[in-house]
């Protein structure tokens, strides 16, 4: 018993050594190893990306495909299966693919588990299931299709979400980084540095809107979006730099970048033909400088779902610890990443990729090359830029509201 007990404890510390080895190591190091977690990941990424080059060819060159289509008998003639419903289709699939992923892999803790080689390995059984998957919502009708073209609009309200967090998540880190340098005199001027370019952008970005999006009076939407961008990072800032909250001034820079940003993209969904979106209106024909934006568009969406996918330990409100209260550190065979919430975002993310390609409206038709276009796109970035806004104010108050309030508790 003792021998077949330490055979097993030196095979399970063999096996730890050679995952902190690939863990440790380079990028071409994690894939020449084979199945591990890291490597993994970056696969689960490029079946991502395809699906969504898949919608995309469904949309835009989906009549090529025709012949081919009206074999399904639920597309009719090859039309209910091209188009926005081809995209929902094909969006759908990909749900189900990485939802089935997500259900199978939730609660995984410890490598060398059996989930965790589902997770990380069996891709001849991936490579049959992610087709098959996709396949099945073409065999649907197109009442199903509508359905989950609806449950999309939350879906992808979801993703939204969970990418925000992420960012505010990685800011706040950020500068809690900077404050634990150990030279401090250094760190304040890389701090003062960052924060003063991040402001100069902020200002020089609404400037510029101002001027692309707001050319006359007659423009008030326009101008309300920036007026209100512009109020919101000077409320961003003012309550950051309040001395009971007192989180400095590089948080709300980055965040002003983050908000300018948003409005700069809601704007730019603003449909083509409108007079105060000459940008929109320049870019009618189809260009190569249009096709590299809907290809940057595309990369950035499939960048921002894999980055928030892996970053489960923002979610992680309240850290391990044992019965004395203190931080209980990661043992060497816990897993790298919360295998259940990467497969969830990635799950989300089919349905927001969904909506960025039909612009939020299931009956919307969308041209050539275009993502993320018409007045419903529009107003999602607009309110998700408020909503990260009022997100980013309450990690701010949140621990001065609850000490006061714990204070009124203990009084009474």
């Amino acid at each position: 018993m003792e021998t077949g007990t330490s055979t097993s404890n030196s095979a399970s510390s063999s096996g730890n050594d050679s995952y902190e080895a690939i863990k440790n190591g380079s990028w071409f190091n994690q894939f020449r190893n084979g199945c591990n977690p890291w490597m993994a990941r970056y696969a689960y990424g490029l079946i991502f990306l395809m699906a969504n080059l898949l919608a995309w060819a469904a949309r835009d060159y989906g009549q090529r495909a025709l012949t081919e289509v009206t074999k399904f008998k639920n597309c009719k003639g090859g039309e209910n299966c091209l188009g926005t419903e081809g995209v929902l289709r094909v969006s759908l699939g990909c749900f189900l693919f990485y939802f089935v992923m997500f259900l199978s892999t939730l609660g995984t803790s410890k490598t060398h588990s059996s989930r965790d080689k589902w997770h990380s390995g069996w891709w001849s059984a991936k490579l049959i299931m992610w087709p098959a998957l996709t396949i099945i919502p073409f065999l649907l009708p197109s009442t199903i299709i509508r359905l989950y073209g609806e449950i999309a609009h939350f879906g992808a309200g979801v993703f939204l979400l969970i990418q925000l967090i992420s960012v505010i998540s990685f800011i706040t880190w950020l500068n809690e980084c900077y404050q634990s340098k150990k030279d401090a005199e250094r760190c304040h001027v890389h701090v003062m540095l960052l924060a003063t370019t991040s402001y100069t952008v902020c200002i020089v970005g609404l400037i510029l809107m101002y001027i692309w999006y707001a050319p006359d009076s007659s423009c008030l939407l326009n101008i309300f979006f920036i007026t209100w961008t512009l109020f919101l990072l000077q409320l961003m800032t003012s309550i950051a730099l309040h001395p009971k909250v007192n989180a400095g001034y590089l948080t709300p820079a980055l965040m002003g970048l983050y908000v300018v940003f948003i409005c700069w993209c809601a704007i730019r969904s603003e449909p083509v033909g409108e007079s105060c979106n000459r940008k929109a209106a320049e870019s009618n024909r189809t260009d190569w400088l249009t096709i590299i934006s809907f290809v940057v568009a595309l990369l950035a969406m499939v960048i921002a779902t894999f980055s928030t996918g892996i970053d489960s330990q923002c979610f992680q409100f309240k850290k391990d610890s044992n019965s004395l209260g203190e931080e209980v550190e990661e043992e060497e065979d816990d897993v790298p990443y919360g295998y259940g919430f990467f497969h969830f975002v990635f799950a989300t993310g089919a349905m927001y990729f969904a909506m960025l390609l039909i612009g939020w409206n299931t009956h919307h038709p969308m041209k050539k090359w275009t993502i993320d276009v018409g007045w419903t796109s529009t107003w999602v970035r607009i309110v998700n830029e408020w909503l990260a806004v009022c997100v980013y104010i309450w990690m701010l108050v949140a621990p001065i509201v609850l000490k006061s309030r714990r204070q009124r508790t203990g009084e009474t």
